[in-house]
């Protein structure tokens, strides 16, 4: 597959564009990478898609390691391959254990989930396969994060099926990673 709306050198970027990207490159992010080479043709979309990511990404209420979990969830759940890449040498990084990825890879409950990652986990597949959360996997969650915690993971879904959605249609290149890509 061809990328649709690869890589736009700075230098030919409008004004609004070279803003947006070099509000990502000196953010967190370092560079313009993944779902931000499609996004920056809508800057303002862009800007406001990055300052939630930002936030969801690294400052979450359930903390990196859960975060990386639920991303991993969503990538799984949309197939989305550069997602994939990115983020599970972080979550693996973080401490979701090597056996807990290769189980999502495959589309499989993990067996060797810790109590807050099987919260997570549950919550997500919920949340993506039935478009809602049951009751006790909600009280779960709310006894596990609290209300805040609870809002961020719904925003994480959210926010990464976003992200999923845009690469998916744009076609956007995956980039080579330590971790194998999700299997068809």
């Amino acid at each position: 597959m061809d990328d649709r709306l690869g890589p736009i050198p700075f230098a030919q970027m409008s004004a609004s564009q070279q803003l947006a990207a070099q509000a990502v490159i000196d953010g967190p992010r370092g560079a313009l990478y993944g779902p931000f080479v499609p996004l920056i043709r809508s800057p303002e979309l862009m800007s406001a898609a990055q300052k939630m990511g930002e936030y969801l990404r690294y400052r979450s209420a359930i903390g990196t390691r859960l975060t990386e979990l639920a991303i991993l969830v969503t990538a799984r759940h949309w197939n989305q391959q550069v997602e994939w890449a990115i983020h599970a040498p972080i979550a693996r990084d973080f401490g979701i254990a090597e056996e807990v990825i290769a189980a999502i890879a495959v589309r499989r409950r993990p067996a060797a989930l810790l109590a807050d990652e099987a919260v997570v986990y549950e919550f997500c597949v919920q949340l993506h396969q039935q478009q809602r959360v049951d009751d006790t996997t909600y009280a779960a969650a709310l006894a596990a994060f609290g209300e805040h915690g609870v809002v961020d993971l719904m925003g994480i879904n959210g926010y990464y099926t976003f992200l999923a959605m845009v690469m998916n249609a744009a076609q956007t290149a995956v980039p080579t990673s330590s971790t194998a890509p999700l299997p068809a």
